[in-house]
């Protein structure tokens, strides 16, 4: 492993976030909580997790930010845009996230957020109304510029020595890549002529990796998963990261799947529904959108599993995911799983499991990792540690077929083995 040029993390950090809805709110929130007391950083890798270096006799166990270059909490300062005019506090209120008593001590912190005007198109996601923040150019490569100046205007108003952009917006519509996405030089000409196969976040990410800025993908678009990105982040040094945030269901795919694999359990049948009634809810109840969010829950069970290894036990699993939208649950979200399992002799077994948490809630520490983890560093790949930017994302960049620089390995797998390497 070759050493990597990875900037100190001192100074000012900023995170922008394209997209102000209850993903970011919520993230925005839990960090100036913890900052005032309010709160502990539950949940969060990069806050209180331990990496362990050598080995396990050694009992040399650092807490994670004490041991990595990472951002300290009280470093970063958000921005962000959003379609939807509300600053943070209001689109948090509107939310229904957080309490109103947690919103009003914060309420000071949050409405000083205000999003830039967004890139946007109903063509990408059709669900999704009081659209009132969305800019206007002439071609597609002039809506770039002006989030290239949008982003430079932030690093200099808040003074920020880095700056670090996480998508938070919502999914879009499945498309898959384009003769316009293979090269850089295509996308560029793309853009120019406001080519209609390039998606908003395409736009995001192009903007941030043509400032500098590394671009984490927390959800499941295609955003990065083109070689022309790739090609960008090779060009100007800057690490991509992602996709798809693990918050709900699919966490406990990724706690449950490891267990039965290490037990050697086959699976028989995997069926996976959610209800829930937020803005996320709203906007996957479009079928174009949920099949960007059905292809990487799908793709999650077969990056643990390893069915071309294990074909006796995973080739013939049948996975079955849904995604309800019912308004009267709020962000109150339910993941409910059936699993068929088999064991000694091929007897049949059952496990159900119902998650019901708040959907925003066990994966907004997902957004602290991600924000101090991604800097300057190899392009292409996450800098920092990857595996736990891996622990943290459904899937690297470019699983989706794209060519990308990112190892698919097992997390696990690849956080012991970056330790080793960090630890000499």
């Amino acid at each position: 492993m070759t050493a990597a040029d990875i900037r100190p993390a001192i100074g000012t950090l900023g995170v922008l976030t394209p997209g102000m809805g209850a993903v970011a709110t919520t993230f925005y929130a839990g960090v100036h909580a913890i900052r005032r007391g309010m709160a502990e950083p539950i949940g969060s890798l990069t806050q209180m997790g331990h990496i362990r270096l050598g080995k396990r006799t050694e009992q040399r166990n650092p807490l994670i930010h004490d041991f990595a270059p990472l951002a300290d909490m009280t470093d970063l300062v958000f921005g962000g845009w959003d379609p939807i005019s509300d600053n943070a506090y209001e689109a948090a209120a509107r939310a229904g996230v957080l309490t109103p008593e947690d919103l009003a001590a914060l309420r000071d912190d949050l409405s000083n957020i205000a999003p830039m005007s967004a890139v946007f198109s109903h063509d990408w996601v059709k669900k999704l109304e009081g659209v009132d923040n969305v800019k206007s150019g002439d071609t597609t490569m002039d809506l770039a510029d002006q989030l290239i100046a949008d982003i430079e205007g932030f690093r200099s108003e808040h003074g920020c020595d880095r700056l670090v952009m996480v998508w938070c917006g919502s999914t879009e519509a499945y498309r898959p890549p384009a003769a316009v996405h293979q090269s850089l030089a295509d996308f560029e000409q793309g853009l120019k002529q406001s080519n209609p196969e390039i998606a908003p976040s395409q736009v995001y990410a192009y903007a941030a990796l043509r400032a500098g800025v590394p671009f984490a993908n927390g959800a499941p678009n295609l955003t990065t998963d083109i070689p022309a990105m790739d090609e960008l982040a090779a060009e100007t040094g800057t690490p991509i990261a992602g996709k798809d945030f693990k918050t709900g269901q699919t966490l406990m795919k990724t706690i449950l799947a490891p267990g039965f694999k290490a037990r050697m359990l086959g699976i028989d049948g995997w069926f996976s529904t959610n209800i829930l009634g937020n803005r996320d809810g709203e906007v996957l109840d479009d079928p174009e959108s949920f099949k960007s969010k059905e292809i990487t829950k799908a793709g999650v069970l077969d990056q643990i599993l390893q069915p071309d290894l294990y074909p006796t036990l995973y080739d013939n699993m049948y996975h079955k995911v849904r995604i309800n939208y019912y308004p009267p649950r709020g962000d109150n979200k339910e993941g409910w799983d059936n699993i068929d399992i088999f064991g000694w002799m091929g007897y049949p077994m059952q496990i159900k499991v119902d998650f019901l948490c708040r959907g925003q809630h066990p994966g907004r520490p997902d957004r602290s990792g991600s924000g101090a983890l991604p800097r300057p560093g190899r392009p292409g790949r996450p800098a920092g540690n990857p595996g736990v930017a891996l622990v943290l994302l459904q899937e690297p960049p470019g699983s989706a077929g794209a060519v990308s620089g990112a190892r698919s390995v097992h997390p696990v797998d690849q956080t012991q083995e970056h330790a080793a390497a960090l630890d000499g």
